[in-house]
């Protein structure tokens, strides 16, 4: 008999509503899972002390625990492995995301439980004896609690082949779920400013995006029409952004926009302004953008990391190019503003068919029920009928 309060609880250090791919990514799905009828509850830190420590968030339980202070980007929440691991016990499947220091000690104390640990990407911190020993600590809490996990997911094969950690995940129950993308077809141009080539980026505004080198790539088109719409936000990010880096970069160069934090339809905007997509990151696990802007008929240049070249190969609708290499950026932008119509709206099938947060949802549900002992299964399975039924 099924007696857990919550058919699945993820942790994660940071959720809705702050933004980065990774919050996106656990917001859509433990508000689908919820959508389909399961109960789903949410461990993260309250980075920010004007949300509320527990509150029912789009059909999600959401549990916070404060935040006392930051290094870097790390959060320090001295009850969060608690407030986790209480949780967690009151739950069918425990489902971390990580990179997250905390989660060898939480998946400890929940053996009881069967453990999914979701692998975002390996930790990349900018270079520093403290950044160091932090990814280090990282890295051996991951490994922990890989080994303790029923199922391990990445966001792709060619993700966890270049993980740091691949020698273990390859022991694993493990596989590739692509992360959940919207087509955002049917934006209006509104960030569009005269006929030549828009180019975009969308993303946090740090280091690890390598921003900076698309800025220096798009100098080195001559065309004064051309255009760089970079959105994202500088502001609200853990370990801070790096805007005051960027200004003195772009100068008085007027082609070069900065369009801050976009969200919902702003965004189906954004793609709908734009001709080529860059993601120049230094270090990337999949690039959710990038598949969206795909989806929406808009090629992609990335920088040829794994994990964050996936989509590229997966779909051919883009190019690759070295991380931290600004010529070679240029000129894969050159390339793909060439592409005709015909290939555009071909590339975009091919990803629309991929990265569906339908696929990757019933890919999750086929996990969940795969680690879930049969007795608890079966009464997940007959509330989620009677919710179909209402």
């Amino acid at each position: 008999m099924d007696d857990n309060e919550f058919d699945v609880a993820i942790l994660i250090n940071y959720y809705a509503p702050y933004v980065s791919g990774l919050t996106i990514h656990t917001q859509r799905l433990a508000e689908g899972l919820a959508e389909r009828g399961k109960r789903v509850a949410v461990v993260a830190v309250q980075h920010d002390k004007s949300l509320p420590l527990r509150e029912v968030r789009a059909g999600v339980s959401v549990f916070r625990s404060p935040v006392s202070r930051t290094i870097g980007r790390g959060p320090v929440s001295p009850h969060f492995v608690s407030l986790a691991r209480h949780v967690a016990r009151r739950s069918a499947i425990v489902n971390p995301h990580v990179p997250m220091l905390e989660v060898a000690p939480i998946a400890l104390g929940v053996r009881d439980r069967p453990l999914v640990t979701t692998h975002h990407i390996d930790l990349w911190l900018p270079p520093g004896v403290v950044n160091a020993v932090a990814t280090r600590a990282v890295d051996v809490s991951t490994w922990a609690a890989m080994r303790r996990s029923d199922a391990v997911v990445l966001n792709s094969t060619d993700q966890a082949r270049g993980s740091k950690l691949w020698p273990l995940i390859r022991r694993r129950n493990w596989r590739g779920i692509a992360p959940p993308c919207l087509d955002r077809r049917g934006g209006q141009p509104g960030y569009r400013d005269g006929s030549g080539l828009h180019i975009g980026f969308l993303g946090r505004i740090v280091e690890d995006k390598g921003i900076e080198y698309l800025v220096r790539a798009f100098q080195q088109l001559a065309d004064p029409d051309a255009r760089l719409l970079i959105g994202g936000d500088w502001i609200k990010v853990a370990g801070g952004g790096i805007e005051d880096r960027l200004r003195p970069l772009i100068g008085d160069d007027k082609r070069i926009r900065m369009l801050g934090l976009l969200s919902g339809s702003q965004i189906d905007d954004f793609y709908a302004s734009i001709d080529v997509f860059a993601l120049p990151s230094v270090a990337e696990s999949f690039g959710t953008v990038q598949a969206e802007a795909m989806m929406a008929d808009i090629p992609s240049v990335t920088t040829d990391l794994p994990g964050g070249r996936s989509p590229v190969l997966q779909t051919g609708f883009g190019r690759l190019v070295p991380p931290r290499d600004p010529a070679s950026l240029a000129d894969a932008i050159t390339e793909l503003a060439a592409l005709t119509p015909d290939e555009r709206a071909e590339g975009g099938r091919r990803a629309r068919e991929l990265y569906g947060v339908n696929t990757f949802l019933d890919a999750y549900e086929e996990l969940f029920d795969q680690v879930t002992p049969m007795e608890n299964r079966s009464a997940i399975g007959a509330r989620r009928q009677s919710t179909l039924v209402q």
